[in-house]
């Protein structure tokens, strides 16, 4: 793979793009309904609400469980029209924790048994490939990287800045993750743009501190993430659905914000490597509540871990995790910056819980939603609402969620899941 990037030749300026838009908005026809089939790329889905990703602490040391089967299989029969595994590794340095999956040739026959599972409940199913960087735990015990060298709280203590040989690898890894995904019978992979995870901080100018063709302008920032947009694009051959999660802003001093990271998603677009891209925000290196906002559930974090971690929470906690107050649809805003200088297909994610808000987002031009908490706490919420029962979810935006990723992810108020006994059958042992 070239170190060049993709040709900026075919970006349209921000006022022409704009204009087109608001031509195609007074053309528009009404809205559709969420429940209508559509098709995303090469991908058939029964509707337009989309199971974001989030992450399930199903896949002890990385193994693909029957435990996480059936929670995708629950989203599925819920009604979801596409189902998103969250977080699968690249490469054994790019996991979160040890507990993360890494996409890798010898799991294809388990994968499979995901991906035929949710396919049998009339869903589509999506993998969201991605590498940690600076959100990587040093509990992986394999050396994470950055765009620059700086302190991390996760991998307690300095990270390296990548080198060129480095960067090169792991677009080779974004690629065959990809074509992992396409044998395993994916119907989409979702590149992670978002959150500050590797590709993310290429983009933000309070981590990208380098000076070479990675560093400095917008154009150099972008090169990296362009890079592995296009391998994965080309790796699966058209095959699958391509789909992004990207960050419109960090929440942090001196991050990312919607002056650049629009011009950002007018070169992905230009590109024409995406199929879709998913809006987001926030950092989970930085500001981990950016991007759920409502209460913050201290206690439950501290109790969640050793006695020194929990103590520091209790004293520090409140600079790691601020407090936002919950507004449905609280990234509208921002995504509206979005749908007026794109063309392409663009997906609507933040605290959406209520069937106006779906409709509402669609009526603005929005192609698809994408739900998270709100399924966590009701997977069958979406064919409630087919079904006329129900206008809105029964989430209360606690956020005691949240610190069960230590155990399993569950709703506090919900039954609680089986606890992972081990890997599926037939599935791998622990990788690391």
């Amino acid at each position: 793979m070239s170190a060049t990037a993709p040709t900026d030749s075919t970006t349209h300026s921000t006022s022409d793009t704009a204009a087109r838009r608001r031509t195609d908005a007074a053309a528009r026809p009404p809205a559709p309904s969420p429940f209508e089939a559509t098709t995303l790329g090469p991908m058939r889905l029964r509707n337009r609400i989309i199971k974001a990703a989030t992450f399930e602490a199903r896949m002890p040391r990385g193994a693909v469980t029957d435990e996480l089967i059936d929670y995708h299989v629950a989203v599925a029969r819920g009604g979801a029209g596409l189902s998103t595994v969250a977080y699968c590794a690249v490469s054994k340095g790019g996991r979160v924790n040890p507990d993360t999956l890494v996409f890798r040739e010898e799991i294809i026959p388990d994968l499979t048994r995901l991906t035929d599972a949710v396919h049998a409940e009339g869903a589509a199913v999506s993998a969201q490939l991605g590498h940690a960087g600076l959100v990587g735990s040093a509990r992986s015990r394999t050396p994470t990287l950055a765009p620059s060298t700086r302190l991390s709280a996760p991998a307690m203590g300095r990270v390296k800045g990548a080198t060129h040989a480095q960067l090169d690898e792991i677009v080779e890894q974004f690629a065959a993750a990809a074509k992992v995904a396409v044998a395993a019978g994916f119907d989409a992979v979702e590149i992670h743009l978002g959150h500050n995870y590797l590709l993310s901080s290429f983009m933000s100018p309070n981590l990208n501190k380098r000076t070479d063709e990675y560093g400095g302008s917008i154009e150099n920032r972008a090169r990296f993430p362009r890079r592995v947009v296009e391998a994965v694009r080309t790796a699966v051959d058209g095959q699958v659905a391509v789909l992004a999660k990207f960050n419109m802003a960090d929440g942090v001093d001196g991050g990312l914000w919607l002056d650049e990271s629009v011009q950002f998603a007018q070169l992905l677009e230009a590109d024409g490597h995406l199929d879709a891209m998913e809006l987001t925000g926030g950092s989970s290196l930085l500001n981990g509540m950016y991007f759920f906002r409502g209460d913050v559930p201290l206690k439950e974090f501290a109790a969640a871990q050793s006695k020194v971690v929990g103590a520091g929470l209790m004293v520090y906690g409140r600079k790691i995790f601020p407090k936002y107050p919950f507004e449905e649809g609280f990234f509208l805003p921002y995504a509206r910056q979005f749908r007026d200088a794109l063309s392409m297909p663009l997906i609507l994610l933040g605290g959406i819980n209520r069937l106006d808000t779906i409709e509402g987002a669609l009526g603005e031009g929005f192609d698809y939603v994408a739900m998270a908490r709100a399924l966590l706490r009701e997977p069958d919420l979406i064919n409630k609402m087919a079904a006329g029962e129900r206008t809105a979810g029964l989430c209360v935006h606690c956020n005691k969620c949240l610190p069960t990723i230590y155990s399993t992810t569950r709703c506090v108020l919900a039954p609680a899941p089986a606890v992972s006994a081990g890997p599926a059958a037939g599935g791998m042992s622990a990788h690391d």
